[in-house]
């Protein structure tokens, strides 16, 4: 085994943002070429149906990509097909490539089922296949109406548990959503023969799985619950725990040259970077020591994702960026400490704060309910920081269809209003930010959207968007949890 390679804390933050493609953030060319490039990157990137902000995918590749528009993963998805959705950290895209590598996930899932929900239900597999065959995609909607049976996440229709079991065990996959409704069609009708007929040992197909995640994050150690490691390594005879088996299987790993064991500064236990990655951390080390910014570039903003890869290794977010971060989502409402669906902001290598805004799709507004900086952090007073928070400001709102941006009437509304006015937002041109305070209201709104569009200031309700209190989407069958 090789002796870890020392590695200060300044550099390994460096080299997060770095190899996440956030030094600068929103750099890769607006095409969608872009997102292959960060699936590809990343291995897999999570996917969550709740949109308050924009659904998890879409803010992992907002936040690299110029210009990002959904559309471009759904037509990779469901049309051109080089991407595709299965289970990994919870339900993930991929990259379609790779998908023999993931055949044992379908077949594992196959053989449980076997004995369960498809020997308990064989009429209703037997027909929903059969309608599929003759018809083609279909959802749970195109089928009569039945009782609820037992299910992953409580009692379920029991068409729609039938599908979601024939998905898990790639007897069928998803032809294409229409918001949350998914689509369903025989697998061999949507991903390539001869992917689906390559098989590859399983003993690899774990091995490439249990990386997957080291490519995701970028600076894992060998260790951890459940929320990093759930579903690398399948449970061994008699049910004993997995981690001893993960531990030796990233020993092997390094051993045969695909991780990199490093020793960061203040953080407890050995980290692994993934070797192909080296370059990018000698790039980190020169740029510390020269005192570059991220990539070379001045300051910028991005918002991350609940599920942002980034964010994925909570411990290593407080002992490297001094940063306590839960998505709060599950949490009940007099619990929360912040809010239901708060972002972390990042400006340039160090996580600053965290804001909470909404999507009011109907009124084309993002409504910001909340924002909280970390101790000793003055965003008015921090060179560069007002100017990169309107052009992330910009881009989010382009990003959600929005034409204005409101504040909540608080303190802090008000004076990062009163900051972002008469901004100029450098993107597709200049354009400013003008921010105003309606009559009678109590703090300013801000405007930072498409050019000349102005917003009026004013509170909103924590939760609610649009004037209505937020709802739910029910969970995916393989929602994850953090």
């Amino acid at each position: 085994m090789p002796e870890p390679i020392p590695v200060a804390a300044a550099v390994a933050r460096r080299f997060l943002v770095l190899r996440h493609f956030l030094a600068p953030p929103r750099s890769l060319p607006p095409e969608p070429e872009s997102v292959l490039a960060v699936i590809d990157r990343l291995g897999s990137v999570q996917f969550d149906p709740l949109g308050v902000a924009g659904r998890n995918h879409d803010l992992v590749l907002h936040a690299r990509i110029a210009g990002y528009r959904p559309a471009w993963t759904d037509d990779l998805l469901y049309r051109r097909r080089l991407l595709f959705e299965a289970l990994n950290k919870g339900l993930s895209i991929l990259p379609t490539r790779e998908l023999p590598w993931y055949r044992h996930t379908w077949d594992r899932h196959a053989l449980r089922h076997e004995d369960g929900i498809f020997a308990e239900h064989p009429d209703a597999v037997e027909g929903l296949l059969d309608r599929l065959r003759a018809e083609g995609p279909l959802s749970s909607l195109d089928f009569e109406r039945e009782p609820p049976i037992d299910w992953h996440w409580g009692p379920t229709g029991r068409v729609r548990a039938v599908l979601e079991a024939l998905s898990e065990a790639g007897i069928i996959g998803l032809a294409r959503r229409e918001g949350n409704r998914r689509y369903y069609d025989l697998i061999e009708r949507l991903q390539p023969a001869e992917l689906l007929a390559e098989r590859i040992p399983e003993a690899e197909q774990i091995r490439h799985r249990l990386l997957s995640r080291f490519r995701g994050h970028g600076l894992l150690a060998a260790t951890g619950g459940a929320e990093l490691w759930g579903g690398t390594v399948p449970p061994t005879p008699g049910g004993r725990t997995a981690g001893p088996r993960r531990v030796a299987l990233v020993a092997e790993l390094v051993e045969r040259g695909d991780l990199t064991p490093v020793e960061v500064e203040g953080v407890r236990q050995v980290r692994h970077v993934v070797t192909d990655e080296l370059p990018v951390l000698a790039q980190a080390e020169r740029e510390v020591e020269a005192d570059l910014g991220p990539g070379g570039a001045g300051p910028a903003v991005a918002f991350l994702a609940p599920l942002d890869p980034l964010a994925w290794d909570r411990d290593l977010l407080r002992s490297l960026f001094g940063f306590d971060y839960v998505w709060e989502v599950y949490v009940p409402a007099a619990r929360r400490r912040w809010g239901y669906y708060v972002l972390p902001i990042l400006f340039g290598d160090r996580l600053v704060g965290r804001i909470e805004p909404r999507l009011d799709r109907e009124a084309r507004r993002v409504r910001i309910l909340g924002v909280w900086w970390e101790a000793g952090f003055e965003p008015l007073a921090q060179p560069g920081f007002v100017p990169a928070l309107a052009d992330t400001l910009h881009d989010y709102a382009a990003f959600g269809g929005a034409k204005a941006v409101t504040w909540p009437r608080t303190r802090t509304g008000r004076a990062l209003a009163q900051a972002l006015e008469g901004v100029a937002v450098e993107n597709d041109g200049p354009r400013r930010a003008r921010a105003t305070i309606p009559s009678g209201a109590a703090a300013p709104g801000d405007a930072v959207g498409s050019s000349g569009a102005a917003a009026s200031g004013g509170a909103t309700d924590a939760g609610a968007v649009g004037g209505r209190p937020a709802r739910r989407s029910r969970p995916e069958s393989s929602r994850a949890r953090a």
